[in-house]
């Protein structure tokens, strides 16, 4: 039987702590360093964005000790929420219109938003851009855009469902990273995060044995569909039939220490296909619901997702189409320590669907 769903908690407007515990952290006492350590970057990171990077975690080695240790503690070891959120950042007097179209310009100036996501990325590993994801753009832009009111993650009103960022990719990022540059009108949106450190203990033992023993056929994003504008042109919900029969992924949904392990989830995705798979996976999703923290993000602020061990999911809300509407920028980073072979700051990587064998 399912346990009651719990109304998730939201952070905003509560008094919280910088401890070491705490997954916040204020800024709002270094607005001079971040000032001095941002004219240290280029100006225009698109021309030239190994130079920018080296350039940000050289910045990075000047971050306030506390702070670079809450980063690298969290980069070694995560957190029981599964996320950090960094706040009271400096913003940009003035903004240039939100976006309505991709990829940004390559000589657009840099940001602040930019500047910190650049700094925070390097600090807990490697800028990365994946080739068939936003043109290959190591930064995204997230916006609302009238002209794919069937992709999620850009219109404002289609709820983006709970998931690891491309779960059913070989180089899953480590880390997701997003920054605010501006918030929607009415501060509607959210930002919904689940720790499997926090569902665990609500799922069954018969149903954590299961995620850890069969893998899961997993369908994979619009973007990573191919060449066929058919198919690239269906929903990001996993429903197409040719796709059901025939998933381009598996994926061990737990995976490492049984005690901590760590997560690759889709709810719109995932296609398991024998009961026990199925029950196991309803279980896993019933205890993320639970566990579910809400953040809504404002300008200055920051969010830093564990991709291994959180998922995240995105709520609708009303633009008013006039230039002002939310600005959010996205940076994925994958960790240094956890990826086979080398690989470089600001890398684009191709498409390779996780095939985990029984």
């Amino acid at each position: 039987m399912a346990m009651p769903h719990k109304q998730p908690a939201d952070l905003r407007g509560k008094t919280v702590t910088t401890t070491i515990e705490s997954q916040v952290i204020d800024f709002s006492d270094h607005h001079t360093l971040l000032a001095a350590l941002r004219e240290q970057l280029p100006t225009k990171p698109r021309l030239n964005l190994p130079a920018f990077f080296e350039a940000a975690r050289q910045a990075t080695e000047r971050l306030p000790e506390d702070i670079r240790n809450r980063l690298e503690s969290f980069r070694d070891h995560g957190n029981v929420s599964g996320y950090l959120l960094l706040t009271n950042l400096p913003v940009d007097a003035r903004l240039p219109a939100t976006p309505i179209s991709a990829p940004a310009p390559i000589d657009r100036p840099l940001l602040a938003a930019e500047a910190w996501l650049a700094m925070v990325g390097r600090a807990l590993g490697l800028p990365t851009g994946y080739r068939e994801l936003h043109f290959g753009s190591v930064y995204h832009d997230v916006y609302q855009a009238p002209s794919v009111p069937y992709l999620p993650w850009q219109t404002s009103k289609t709820r983006l469902e709970g998931h690891t960022e491309m779960a059913y990719h070989m180089h899953q990022p480590h880390y997701v990273l997003v920054a605010c540059s501006r918030a929607d009108h009415e501060h509607e949106a959210a930002t919904l995060i689940a720790s499997v450190r926090k569902a665990l203990p609500l799922i069954a033992p018969e149903h954590r044995t299961q995620l850890f023993a069969e893998p899961v056929p997993c369908n994979v994003d619009v973007w990573f569909r191919g060449s066929d504008p058919e198919r690239r042109h269906h929903p990001r919900r996993g429903n197409d039939p040719e796709l059901r029969r025939e998933p381009a992924a598996r994926v061990f949904i737990l995976s490492g220490t049984p005690d901590d392990p760590q997560l690759r989830y889709d709810r719109e995705l995932l296609a398991p296909c024998t009961p026990p798979a199925a029950a196991a996976v309803a279980a896993l999703t019933d205890a993320l619901d639970q566990v579910t923290e809400t953040v809504r993000l404002l300008p200055g602020d920051l969010l830093v997702v564990d991709n291994y061990r959180a998922t995240r999911a995105c709520t609708p809300f009303s633009p008013c189409w006039d230039g002002t509407d939310r600005w959010l920028h996205r940076l994925y980073v994958r960790d240094a320590e956890r990826i086979h072979g080398s690989a470089q700051p600001g890398d684009i990587v191709r498409f390779t669907p996780h095939r985990a064998r029984p």
